[in-house]
């Protein structure tokens, strides 16, 4: 009978732990920080990329990383405060074949971001921002792809704002995709980091991780200019900065000596960037200013202990909050398979000071220039 009992009260237990881990997205952001109790938040986005499996991973058509992106997908709109804005940071298909196999794949993800039964995002709210990725934009030589900016805009283009500030394109580069918005009183620059550019002399296949830098140096000028603007973010999937180290080459920016300098001068809360399979948060070259912050964990293979998304808040006091949400994937199974439970919850959580952040994340210092291939 004792025994009967203490089974009884076990499923009880186990009952009551399985209801409050499925109703863990159901609660509203504002609990997970008290700085937002007596700060609540004006205005939010969220950002996240890298969801594509590798080769030979998936019979999926879209070859993403399906799981986790509806996953992810149903966390963010099962927030009570949720995001005005989710920007997809490229790397969402596997790509770099050829322009057949990425229309394909492109055609797939899009109509499994349409289907309900996937998912309830096409029909949140929620504004999507799509930004391409180099395996959206390069060949498997990570080589410019060309005919790839007429395909990602053949599916993604209702993924740009309508009122989006455009770049005229040029001979040595195509600038469809980088441009500017504005959203209250924060204003986002848009790089497409590798920006389509055709063979010459000097280099007979293009140059990948080419941006538009003079264009985009105008735009942070004139945001800092405005007096209604109050917070700048660009964005971009390559990033500068990668795990302590500045990063030039492939990993990285190869326009970020010339860009870094003038996020800092211009006060740039952040650029933020996927590419790297990973989170990471960073306040480089002197942790001060301008952060970098690293949202590729979206699903793909790689160091990321878990996979998941971030929230940029705008609070009422003016502060920037910010909320990295995931789920701790799989420790030795396969990464595009989901664990059990499915443990979403805040992972890092802190304001984005202009000074030294206090608890930063995680505690490195820059160093020399990053490999050119990882």
């Amino acid at each position: 009978m004792k025994e009967l009992k203490f089974i009884a009260a076990g499923l009880i237990l186990l009952l009551a732990s399985c209801n409050d881990s499925k109703k863990e997205s159901d609660k509203p952001l504002v609990e997970s920080s008290a700085v937002l109790t007596s700060d609540p938040v004006v205005y939010s986005f969220a950002f996240m990329g890298c969801n594509r499996v590798d080769r030979g991973d998936s019979s999926n058509a879209s070859t993403a990383n399906v799981l986790a992106l509806q996953s992810i997908f149903n966390d963010i709109t099962a927030l009570k405060n949720k995001p005005s804005v989710f920007f997809l940071l490229g790397d969402i298909v596997l790509g770099e074949t050829n322009t057949t196999d990425l229309n394909n794949q492109l055609q797939a993800w899009l109509a499994q971001y349409k289907d309900t039964k996937f998912s309830n995002i096409s029909t949140s709210g929620i504004e999507i921002v799509a930004v391409p990725g180099n395996h959206e934009m390069l060949d498997g030589s990570e080589k410019p792809l060309s005919g790839s900016t007429g395909v990602w805009l053949k599916y993604m283009n209702q993924f740009m704002p309508s009122d989006r500030k455009q770049i005229a394109s040029t001979a040595t580069l195509d600038n469809s995709m980088t441009f500017s918005f504005v959203r209250n009183n924060t204003a986002f620059i848009v790089m497409n980091t590798d920006s389509y550019n055709p063979p010459t002399k000097q280099n007979p296949q293009g140059l990948e991780g080419i941006v538009p830098t003079n264009s985009i140096l105008n735009w942070i000028n004139d945001f800092k200019a405005n007096k209604a603007i109050e917070h700048i973010f660009v964005l971009g999937h390559k990033p500068y900065y990668v795990s302590g180290k500045s990063c030039t080459g492939h990993k990285g920016l190869p326009e970020g000596p010339v860009l870094w300098p003038a996020f800092n001068a211009a006060g740039v809360v952040a650029m933020l960037s996927a590419h790297e399979h990973d989170y990471q948060r960073w306040q480089l070259p002197a942790n001060t200013g301008t952060y970098q912050i690293i949202a590729g964990n979206g699903g793909s293979q790689g160091e990321a202990k878990f996979f998941g998304y971030t929230i940029i808040n705008i609070l009422k006091s003016g502060k920037v909050q910010l909320v990295s949400r995931g789920f701790t994937k799989q420790k030795h199974g396969k990464y595009y398979r989901l664990p059990y439970p499915v443990d979403f919850s805040t992972r890092d959580s802190t304001i984005l000071t202009w000074s030294k952040n206090a608890n930063p994340y995680p505690n490195y210092t820059d160093s020399k220039d990053c490999d050119l291939k990882k």
